[in-house]
């Protein structure tokens, strides 16, 4: 596809989905014919859709600096790696999505992450997205969260070893209001589901 082509697709979609109200705002004030009710409706539901709420409040509440304490596992029963990182964890978009930069090492290697996290007002669903130094790869998960912040989240990557896609779990829960806990569950080599990482967030003052 051209690059022209391209752009022009990604500027149609951001007009319809994030700019219908002020396009209708304009039309009116140039003496452009009025919306139909139809199109007042969609522009309605396409202004709801993308209006920040209350879990996105939440989610901001969570912005700030970490302490990071992470553990892995390669084999059931295995002693665990232990690694130390930091976390930075801010709004962008304008209150819409929690970007997390981490840095820190990983199996004895420089390591950094980049995650970002959001709440679709359409599905009703939380989704997240993880990149990181050790792979050119992303993974994409879905979820949900309780009122207390805890969540339950289903993803999957691109293994490099199988060549195909791979599924995992992950939850979090706030044990206290500065420490949060993230666990990740995901296949051993004999497809067996087994707990593969936690990490324990602890906010800075």
């Amino acid at each position: 596809m051209k690059r022209t082509t391209w752009f022009g697709l990604c500027i149609a979609l951001v007009v319809t989905q994030s700019g219908v109200a002020v396009a209708a705002a304009q039309a009116e004030k140039k003496g452009m014919p009025q919306m139909t009710p139809e199109q007042k409706a969609e522009m309605e539901m396409y202004m709801k859709a993308g209006t920040p709420g209350p879990q996105h409040k939440w989610l901001a509440s969570t912005a700030g600096a970490y302490d990071l304490k992470i553990k892995g596992w390669q084999e059931p029963g295995a002693p665990a790696t232990e690694e130390t990182a930091t976390a930075v964890r801010k709004m962008t978009l304008d209150g819409r999505v929690l970007v997390e930069d981490i840095k820190g090492t990983m199996m004895g290697m420089p390591f950094t992450g980049h995650g970002m996290r959001g709440h679709d007002n359409v599905t009703g669903k939380y989704w997240g997205t993880w990149v990181d130094s050790m792979s050119t790869g992303i993974m994409v998960s879905e979820g949900t969260c309780d009122d207390k912040g805890s969540c339950r989240f289903t993803g999957t990557w691109n293994d490099a070893v199988k060549k195909a896609p791979v599924k995992a779990r992950m939850t979090s829960r706030w044990s206290s209001p500065t420490t949060e806990v993230f666990e990740m569950y995901g296949p051993d080599k004999r497809g067996k589901e087994m707990k593969r990482m936690e990490i324990t967030y602890t906010k800075k003052p």
